[in-house]
């Protein structure tokens, strides 16, 4: 599924699916409850039409009831979300979103994430000189 088509979702679908990928599979039931600021259960299943209508969802029946879940696998939606936030606040560059990040969560970072973030921006930088 193409990174434009995560672009269209409002902030309720966008909700829905942060829901569904944190369960992995939910009823319309499940997801209402979940929702902040709740709306009807009415609205909640239609918004979840529209979501398998725009091919973000699908459903299956169980035990007389659907239960819905996403279509694309939730590293590929983060991917696809992650370079939206770049392109957009960024001017589409990964190192001055890098750095954002950096800076905003400097102090919460364990000295094992911070190692790891080094193997990676080393290994980045070998790839990059056999390129």
């Amino acid at each position: 599924m193409g990174q434009d088509k995560h672009r269209n979702l409002s902030r309720r679908e966008r909700q829905i699916m942060d829901i569904l990928y944190q369960r992995e599979r939910a009823s319309a039931a499940e997801i209402h409850a979940a929702l902040p600021d709740r709306p009807s259960y009415s609205a909640v299943r239609a918004k979840l039409r529209v979501l398998e209508n725009k091919g973000h969802v699908r459903h299956e029946e169980q035990a007389m009831r659907f239960v819905y879940a996403p279509t694309v696998p939730r590293g590929s939606a983060s991917r696809s979300a992650l370079r939206h936030l770049v392109s957009t606040f960024f001017e589409g560059s990964f190192g001055q979103a890098m750095a954002a990040m950096l800076d905003l969560s400097a102090a919460d970072l364990s000295k094992a994430d911070l190692d790891r973030i080094a193997a990676m921006v080393e290994r980045a930088k070998q790839e990059g000189v056999e390129s």
